[in-house]
């Protein structure tokens, strides 16, 4: 007899990003990134690592974060256009969204995240493997 208990998102959950940019702006947070992220943004910018890091990155303890805007917009997220400036490159964080195990850890916080993200909820059927392999990528 199996023991392991299926999460209660087992039939999937759906997602179309809706390209609002709420995920990109408002309240202070951290978008983490490795060297291996920084060093590709680095190049999109042709810039070297070091110069990139000073600009646009911040430790956060031993982790880096992107930095923010005073009123929390991501430094890559253009007001204008309502666009992430290294979007081919962005961090698995962004990559991974909505699909973060705490957005998924209970029905209500995945009821919380449709309430928050206009295209949580809507759009294409994600399967369980999915879900869980990109709620494996970051802990967030």
């Amino acid at each position: 007899m199996p023991t392991d208990k299926q999460p209660w998102y087992q039939d999937g959950l759906r997602f179309k990003c809706t390209g609002c940019g709420d995920c990109c702006t408002g309240a202070p947070g951290y978008v983490w990134v490795n060297k291996a992220e920084i060093g590709a943004m680095a190049a999109q910018f042709e810039m070297p690592v070091e110069e990139f890091e000073s600009r646009y990155v911040r430790l956060v303890g031993i982790r880096r974060s992107l930095v923010e805007y005073s009123n929390g917009d991501c430094v890559f997220f253009d007001n204008k256009t309502r666009k992430c400036q290294v979007y081919d490159h962005r961090p698995r964080q962004c990559r991974t969204w909505p699909f973060w195990k705490s957005n998924i850890r209970t029905p209500k916080s995945w009821e919380e995240t449709c309430e928050a993200c206009p295209g949580s909820g809507k759009g294409k059927l994600y399967q369980l493997e999915t879900i869980e392999k990109q709620a494996n990528v970051i802990s967030i």
